[in-house]
């Protein structure tokens, strides 16, 4: 009897490893320069256009105002860009899908004035909003709990509840239940919106669009015309205007540094031990190196007393920093390494092929809009904080220019389909340098719009040009 059963030879094996070289080799230095040369030339751009940027910045205005690189005055940017940073975040999951939320600003000033409402009526809403308003929110909040229900996103359910609970049982005032509700308001803004885009079929820019109406108007209805909500309260002021102890700095900085230089180095040798393609070692290890000094200098000076006045000690890194450091790499892990990710790159790089691949589309599209609300009630709190009080005005003006600014700038695509959480924080940080440095050179208010305007017009430029360079590459 002939036996048909063959078995691979070790240079079979070999041959076929071959023909997945790429695949299955590690790089050395010049291949791996000359590889990410080739992806930039092909339109990969990523966030490098940002990052040159963010160098000529710093250059530009350390020379040009002598205050520029102070201690105070980095601390100082530190909290000014983290509202906005946090908002980007929260947008690049939806530009991640090509779609737009332009409720993000206001919708945010509805959280704000929540929490302040919660806040200074001693949690109170039935008072502090009226018989028929509050009623009208109630609904609105079960209607949002129903809603998320329907689509199985189950995060914006329970977090709409949780507000509804809040509300009903008028919950005593406290800083962190105002917090929680500010956060929880958001994920029932984003529920009622993701469903309207993703289950009726409303273009998301006129949903968005109608909804920053709306939601404006309501910020004036809980605060009242000309009227202003105060945060006098230690907890909620210290948000975005306190700073964590020298001890507990180095300690943000070894649970950071060493966190990324362990994620980093592991991944970078498990491929190595698994023979798949890898950067060369000593690249990787620069990599790391380089970030970790940086963080060391950065936590070192924060650590030193930046108080213009003897008799007061204002020193530390702020909380804003692990907050916003928190919130990166959750949604970084959320988006790079499960599979919810995974399907809002496939769902953003083709819905009709995502669909067919059996990924619920409609579901991964509300979901991201929860996340943009939710993220953007986090940006109200620390914006909040840093002015100690909501106005009528709270999530207007630029607020969603200056948000959608940063995604942008940082590197993720309007089109849909590339970007990461980091180019928020990249782009962040580059339109609160602009903004701080054109401060301390007193430029008017004009001028500050208009080069915050070109910056983001070249930033989509950039965006439009390498796409169509990478479709050329690809042909």
């Amino acid at each position: 009897m002939t036996n048909t059963t063959s078995e691979t030879s070790p240079k079979d094996a070999q041959g076929a490893i071959s023909d997945f070289g790429i695949d299955t080799t590690s790089q050395s230095t010049g291949e791996a320069v000359r590889d990410y040369v080739a992806r930039v030339r092909g339109g990969e751009l990523g966030s490098l256009p940002a990052l040159l940027g963010l160098v000529v910045l710093l250059i530009a205005f350390s020379s040009l105002a002598d205050t520029f690189l102070t201690l105070g005055n980095i601390a100082n940017l530190l909290a000014q860009g983290a509202s906005i940073v946090i908002i980007a975040m929260g947008l690049v999951f939806v530009l991640l899908l090509g779609e737009i939320d332009l409720s993000a600003g206001t919708a945010s000033g509805v959280c704000a004035s929540v929490m302040a409402l919660h806040l200074v009526k001693g949690g109170n809403l039935l008072g502090g909003m009226g018989s028929t308003v509050f009623y009208v929110f109630c609904a609105m909040l079960a209607l949002a709990i129903v809603l998320a229900s329907l689509m199985k996103v189950w995060p914006g359910a329970a977090l709409a509840a949780v507000a509804l609970v809040i509300s009903l049982v008028g919950v005593p005032a406290n800083p962190w239940v105002e917090m929680l509700l500010a956060v929880c308001v958001g994920a029932a803004i984003g529920s009622i919106t993701g469903f309207l885009v993703a289950k009726v079929g409303i273009p998301s820019f006129v949903v968005t669009l109608a909804l920053f109406l709306a939601w404006g108007g309501v910020v004036l209805q809980f605060i009242g015309q000309g009227g202003t909500l105060g945060l006098n309260n230690e907890v909620l002021f210290n948000v975005a205007n306190g700073n964590l102890d020298t001890a507990g700095s180095w300690i943000l900085f070894v649970l950071a540094a060493g966190g990324y230089a362990a994620v980093v180095l592991g991944r970078h040798f498990s491929r190595l031990r698994k023979g798949l393609v890898a950067q060369p070692t000593p690249m990787v290890l620069t990599k790391v190196g380089v970030v970790v000094v940086l963080a060391a200098a950065a936590t070192y000076a924060l650590t030193l007393n930046r108080s213009v006045s003897p008799r007061v000690v204002i020193a530390g890194v702020p909380y804003v920093v692990p907050l916003v450091l928190v919130l990166l790499v959750i949604g970084t892990f959320a988006l790079e390494r499960t599979r919810y990710g995974r399907h809002v790159y496939a769902v953003g790089g083709n819905k009709e092929a995502a669909r067919r691949a059996g990924i619920n589309v409609a579901q991964i599209r509300m979901s991201v809009f929860v996340i943009a609300s939710s993220l953007a009630a986090i940006g109200a709190i620390v914006y909040s904080s840093k002015v100690g009080s909501v106005d009528p005005n709270a999530g207007g003006g630029n607020t969603l220019l200056l948000a959608v600014g940063a995604a942008v700038i940082g590197g993720t695509s309007l089109f849909g389909g590339k970007g990461r959480l980091r180019d928020a924080v990249i782009g962040g940080a580059v339109l609160a340098i602009i903004q701080n440095g054109m401060g301390l050179l007193k430029q008017p208010a004009a001028v500050v719009f208009i080069v915050t305007g070109l910056v983001l017009l070249l930033a989509a430029s950039v965006d439009a040009l390498s796409r169509r360079r990478a479709a050329n590459a690809a042909r």
